[in-house]
């Protein structure tokens, strides 16, 4: 006989308030997760870092750093430099970082964020955990 998994909706935020605060870290039932608003999307992670185990929703959130280019072509580099747009979330253990967006590390694509169901509703934000 298998277990039945129950997931229910929880209202986590007003759409509002997470707009302003571009992230918030909450504790539903035992599970911390962040809930993210960039580029006027959401999203909702699991704040489990999948390096080891840090509380990566709980690091600094940081546009995705790009190396520059300049001169005619794009032949000589000018350094280091930041997406105008894109963000990454940067687990304060030790540094990782994954899009905001996708949840994706920017190097290897196979290692992310595990995500949570988030919906919009009218102001409400909620997941289900």
């Amino acid at each position: 006989m298998s277990a039945r998994v129950v997931r229910r909706e929880v209202r986590v935020a007003s759409l509002d308030d997470l707009r302003q605060r571009e992230r918030i870290v909450v504790d539903v039932d035992g599970t911390e997760l962040g809930v993210y608003f960039h580029a006027e999307q959401v999203r909702a992670w699991y704040n489990v870092c999948p390096h080891q185990g840090g509380p990566v929703c709980q690091g600094k959130i940081m546009p995705r750093t790009v190396q520059l280019v300049r001169g005619e072509g794009g032949l000589k580099s000018g350094g280091p430099g930041f997406h105008p747009t894109d963000r990454n979330i940067v687990c304060p253990w030790h540094g990782f970082e994954f899009d905001i967006l996708t949840g994706k590390h920017p190097a290897d694509q196979r290692v992310g964020l595990r995500p949570i169901p988030v919906r919009v509703d009218g102001d409400d934000v909620i997941v289900t955990v």
